[in-house]
């Protein structure tokens, strides 16, 4: 089995993460398992909105979503678990995940995929 690819937090570059949120699906997937915490199995999140993705294009969201350093995922037998590392791009990018959020919370494409506004706490 191949390595997953998590960078380091000081490795993780905005642009990486702007270029894994411009997709609406991979920006409703990462809101998802950041609300979660954990997500037990990526088929959990195959269905976005009122579409279902294909097994084979949810492994490369996921790809780009890890190597931009937006989650860590974990072998656990067959399955994989994905953590936001949310608090960590947080730390680094203050107000960078919130505004991409919010804004996508803010479309109707974005309220279709289940893309909630965050709270201004």
């Amino acid at each position: 089995m191949r390595p997953l690819i998590h960078p380091a937090i000081d490795d993780v570059r905005p642009e990486a993460i702007l270029h894994a949120l411009s997709d609406p699906a991979r920006a409703a997937i990462f809101a998802r398992i950041m609300r979660a915490g954990c997500v037990e199995a990526c088929s959990a999140l195959a269905a976005v909105g009122d579409r279902v993705i294909p097994k084979s294009s949810l492994s490369n969201h996921f790809k780009i979503l890890r190597e931009a350093g937006l989650i860590r995922s974990e072998r656990a037998g067959v399955e994989v678990r994905n953590h936001s590392r949310w608090d960590e791009i947080e730390a680094r990018f203050p107000g960078l995940l919130p505004g991409i959020i919010n804004a996508y919370a803010a479309t109707p494409a974005g309220n279709a995929d289940g893309i909630a506004a965050l709270d201004d706490d």
